[in-house]
């Protein structure tokens, strides 16, 4: 089942395209990785497909009543701050929102399960503003789950974590593809994205230029056209190992 379609999806700025002629789907099952360097576009294609940033073209989800579209996708921007002392708990609750008919036990249950899948139990009564802010961004993504829906969009949700809780969170993410639903996540590691992916989309200059296979993705020619580095790839009983190696002059 096709949880997003896009189609010819253009996001300007003035004149100037962000985002030019974006075609894609995602369905069930897939954990999608949005790679491009800085200003590709990845993040203004998110929030136009989420229906937060003007655009033309076609968005399955923006053409959704808010009510409808808050029980579609959760969506994790960038920005982390918290301004209010409210305990974890509470703080991962909000998620709940968008089901406000859901009884009682369903809205428990649903933030017992986004507390645990983010291994922070033990921090559920404390002020989440007093946590680290890596901790903070553990929480946030905690609330994102809570909001149960069949599609996650994630801006850089691994940025500024240490590396178990990088590996945690991809972890998440594929376990959550793996039960049926899909997420979108953009990602700056392509490590991590070549590790954790069951699929790459390549922007540049807010054009998608590759789609498919991390392996694929992440070949020679597409590494020296978008980023300019050479990397170096294996295969490991761990799974696939990608890192960039070296600056292409």
């Amino acid at each position: 089942m096709t949880l997003l379609s896009l189609e010819n999806l253009t996001v300007r700025r003035g004149l100037c395209p962000v985002v030019e002629n974006v075609t894609l789907t995602v369905a069930e099952g897939e954990f999608v990785g949005l790679i491009g360097p800085n200003g590709a576009g990845k993040t203004s294609l998110m929030r136009a497909a989420l229906g937060l940033l003007p655009h033309e073209g076609q968005s399955s989800l923006a053409q959704l009543s808010p009510g409808l579209r808050a029980r579609a996708a959760a969506f994790l921007p960038q920005g982390r701050e918290i301004a209010w002392p409210l305990s974890v708990e509470a703080l991962v609750a909000l998620g709940r929102g968008a089901h406000l008919a859901a009884p009682p036990d369903a809205d428990r249950q649903a933030v017992d399960r986004a507390i645990d899948r983010m291994g922070l139990q033990t921090y559920r009564a404390r002020s989440a503003t007093a946590l680290s802010g890596g901790e903070q961004a553990r929480v946030l993504i905690a609330r994102a789950l809570a909001q149960d829906t069949p599609l996650l969009l994630a801006d850089e949700p691994v940025a500024g974590l240490d590396p178990e809780a990088q590996l945690k969170t991809m972890e998440v993410f594929a376990t959550l593809a793996a039960e049926g639903r899909a997420v979108v996540a953009s990602i700056h590691d392509l490590g991590l994205a070549a590790r954790s992916c069951t699929r790459l989309v390549l922007m540049q200059a807010g054009r998608v230029v590759a789609d498919g296979a991390p392996r694929a993705v992440l070949s020679d020619e597409n590494l020296a056209q978008v980023f300019g580095v050479r990397g170096f790839h294996a295969e490991t009983p761990d799974g696939p190992v990608f890192q960039p190696m070296g600056i292409l002059r």
